[in-house]
Formats: C-alpha cells, sequence, structure tokens
C-alpha cells in the first residue's frame, strides 16, 4: 500500500519533474551541438505583460506547494505526528537557523566550483537561474520561489519520502541512496554535473535528517542556496556571470 501511495505522490510531485528532466537532458543531447553551448532556465518569464507574468509566477508557486499538503495529509492520516516526526516546528530557531547556514556554506562553495568545471568539461548546460522581465516584483517572487523551492524539496524528498521508506523496513543505506538519487535526477534538465552535485547534497541532508530528525534546517539551507542564486543573478553585473 505505501509503495503505491508513494509513487503516486512522486509522480504528481518531484518524480514528474524527474521524467521531464530526463527528456530534456536526451532532448539537449540529441540536438546536434554541445550540452555547455546550450542553456538551463530557471524562473522565466509567462508572459510579455507583467502584472499577468505576476499572477502566472504566484500560481505557480502556489499550485506547486499542492504536493507538500497532500504528504502531510497523508501522514496525519495514518497518526503520524507531522511536527515532531518531521521537525516541521518553529521552536528552535536558533538550531535550525545555524544549520541551515553552516550546510549552505558547506554545500553552496563547493558547489559553485563544480558547476565551474562541469561547464569546462562539457558535462553541464549553462545555468540561467533567473530570467524575469525588469519588474518592482522580481526579487519578492525569486525569494518566494527559493523558499517554494526548499519547502517542497525537503518536506518530499527527506521528510516523507525517508519516513515512508523507514516504515516499509527499507535499510538505512538504501533510504539515504533513493532520496539522493531522486534529487539528482530532476535537476538532470541542466546536466550530469548538476544531477552529481544534487545527488552529493541529498546524501548530505539524508543523512542530516537520520542524525537530527528535522527538515527545518534544510530548508533554510537550501532556501539560503538557491535566493542567492536567483537574487544574486539578477542583481549582479552580466560580466560577473560569465563563468556559470
Amino acid at each position: 500500500m505505501l509503495t503505491g501511495e508513494i509513487v503516486i505522490v512522486l509522480f504528481l510531485s518531484l518524480g514528474q519533474s524527474a521524467v521531464y528532466a530526463v527528456v530534456s537532458l536526451i532532448a539537449k543531447l540529441t540536438a546536434g551541438k554541445p550540452l555547455s553551448s546550450q542553456s538551463a532556465v530557471l524562473n522565466a518569464s509567462r508572459s510579455p505583460r507583467p502584472y499577468l507574468d505576476l499572477t502566472y509566477q504566484l500560481l505557480e508557486i502556489g499550485f506547486s506547494l499542492i504536493p507538500v499538503a497532500l504528504v502531510l495529509y497523508l501522514l496525519m492520516r495514518d497518526q503520524i505526528p507531522v511536527r515532531r516526526t518531521l521537525g516541521l516546528t518553529a521552536d528552535r530557531p536558533g538550531f535550525d537557523l545555524g544549520w541551515g547556514t553552516l550546510l549552505a556554506a558547506g554545500i553552496g562553495i563547493p558547489g559553485l566550483g563544480l558547476v565551474y568545471v562541469a561547464k569546462l568539461l562539457g558535462l553541464n548546460a549553462t545555468i540561467v537561474p533567473a530570467a524575469l522581465q525588469s519588474v518592482w516584483w522580481a526579487v519578492p517572487v525569486l525569494v518566494l520561489s527559493a523558499v517554494q523551492n526548499a519547502v517542497l524539496e525537503e518536506v518530499i524528498v527527506v521528510g516523507y519520502l525517508m519516513t515512508r521508506l523507514k516504515a516499509m523496513s527499507v535499510q538505512v543505506v538504501w533510504v539515504v541512496a533513493a532520496s539522493a538519487v531522486l534529487r539528482g535526477s530532476y535537476h538532470l534538465y541542466q546536466g550530469f554535473g548538476a544531477f552529481i552535485g544534487n545527488a552529493v547534497m541529498g546524501v548530505v541532508f539524508a543523512l542530516f535528517f537520520l542524525r537530527f530528525k528535522r527538515v527545518m534546517p534544510l530548508i533554510v539551507a537550501h532556501s539560503i542556496l538557491d535566493i542567492a542564486a536567483f537574487v544574486g543573478y539578477t542583481l549582479l553585473p552580466a560580466s560577473w556571470l560569465t563563468w556559470i
């Protein structure tokens, strides 16, 4: 029963993204030009009309969080204390912010180097973290998008998936591997380097969750990483970003 539930949840959320990412990577590899000369665009504009674009952006952010509500409902339906089991509480702000910042620094700084090396080796597409119009709401929307990514991925890929797999008596090594591979797979549209980097991040985050039983620091870390990438790309001079 849990196997079917997991499959349905993933294909409604990040498993679906993984399938699209694989197809996107195949399309890039068969396009007749090097992977490094192609681009992977995140946070693209949906309409040339600014306020219609804003509407689309906010709708996408909101609807993307529905799978989070679903998995929390499924866990609570089974009488699992979500707040304690997943560590989805705000009662330890110092712990969450401190560890979140440390995790972001420990993953983000080496991650920049990996992006650079992967592009040099032709293993990654050129990543464009943000391609919104120059409008007043661009930065707030990018921050919301970053937080949405963090909540969606950490609650489902770490909190929900690992809790369910452990309930099925799956060995810990395979629980960690499943979480890490899933995280890497839905980043494949960016290239092989992105898969490796995010899979390593997945191992670190999964081990952290096993040790501390809290996803809040992971949400903080992920939010910091994405905000830095999205907002930094938008605000920094273009000449500083040519290496990405």
